[in-house]
């Protein structure tokens, strides 16, 4: 976690608001009134919390065999193409991350979309707007990864 002074409502945002998150067509106004404070009091804790670099990203973990399908996929790029290979395929609505890593395939992300014929549709869009094979790597079993965490406030 970046070092930035957290307030008692950014501590609470993070510890209470990793699971459970309200299911509602208002969820930060939902919160708002159980942390007693307005809508927007939430919204920027959060913008705060994102631009300070203390959470990446704000949203849900689907179980994508419900929502579809998908595949992780890695990409092998020359170091001098990353920078604009990584914008490319961050532009696809159906990349939900994208990181580098050290290895021969540099570029990982994961596509999921509502079926196959999409998911291979923007699979070969990437390789022809970026002259590179992208290796395919679906998932053979599911894991449940708990991404939650303990905050260390002290």
């Amino acid at each position: 976690m970046n070092q930035i002074a957290l307030t008692e409502r950014e501590k609470q945002l993070l510890t209470h608001y990793q699971r459970g998150f309200p299911r509602t067509s208002r969820p930060f106004r939902t919160i708002a009134r159980e942390l007693s404070c307005s809508e927007d009091d939430v919204l920027n804790s959060f913008r705060r919390l994102q631009e300070a670099g203390v959470i990446s990203r704000l949203g849900p973990v689907f179980n994508h065999r419900k929502a579809g399908t998908s595949t992780l996929a890695a990409i092998s790029v020359p170091d001098r193409e990353l920078e604009n290979v990584a914008a490319l395929i961050n532009s696809y609505p159906e990349v939900n991350h994208n990181y580098q890593r050290e290895h021969t395939f540099n570029l990982w992300f994961v596509i999921t979309a509502p079926d196959v014929s999409l998911l291979d549709e923007v699979i070969q869009d990437i390789e022809k707007k970026t002259g590179h094979p992208v290796l395919r790597l679906p998932m053979v079993k599911p894991y449940h990864i708990d991404l939650g965490f303990k905050p260390d406030f002290d």
